[in-house]
């Protein structure tokens, strides 16, 4: 009797878990299909996405501005206090810089992407060239070409590119996670199935 009071909590609880698995998957599902639905409108859209970005990047640098003046508080030496002050009001003055003048904003932002990508992609050959011997060594050569042309494109037509390539790159980047979140939560469904 013991026994199959043991397999009926196992039952029960097997299937309260798999209940929970479901409900979680099915909220990853929906949320990865609106992550998919957003990167389509902003590849679609990608002045408005850009915006938008430079929007949320601002409010991100004014928020972190605020942490470090309420940190510079506790920092202790009177030299940690001074830069704390200091790095906080350069965040909160280039937010709000951002949010007062979004296109501007977003010229910057693009400007700063592309001398990213071009340090990227010179990084990515130099531990290509590192790596040689090393089978794989290829891929990081190639992604630091595609790093560099991308950047070229990005740089050479800068302050025009603005229109597209913050925005674009964001919708890119929203619909391959929605497609990699997709395919994980089918994946746990079946498992769990």
């Amino acid at each position: 009797m013991a026994n199959s009071m043991t397999g009926d909590i196992h039952k029960v609880l097997g299937n309260s878990m798999t209940g929970d698995i479901h409900k979680a998957t099915t909220w990853s599902i929906v949320l990865s299909v609106m992550m998919i639905a957003a990167g389509v409108l902003a590849i679609a859209s990608p002045a408005i996405a850009g915006v938008a970005a430079t929007v949320f990047f601002g409010w991100l640098l004014i928020f972190s501005g605020m942490l470090h003046l309420v940190y510079a508080w506790q920092a202790g030496r009177a030299g940690a206090v001074v830069w704390e002050i200091l790095v906080g009001m350069l965040y909160g003055g280039i937010g709000v810089y951002l949010l007062a003048r979004p296109v501007a904003g977003l010229a910057s932002l693009t400007l700063a992407l592309a001398i990213y990508l071009v340090t990227e992609g010179v990084l990515e050959f130099v531990l290509s060239f590192q790596l040689r011997p090393l089978p794989g060594s290829g891929w990081l050569l190639f992604d630091g070409i595609v790093t560099l042309v991308l950047a070229a494109m990005i740089g050479s037509a800068w302050p025009i590119s603005s229109v597209w390539a913050v925005g674009t790159l964001v919708g890119v980047s929203m619909f391959f996670s929605g497609i990699t979140r997709l395919m994980l939560s089918v994946a746990v469904r079946q498992v769990v199935a």
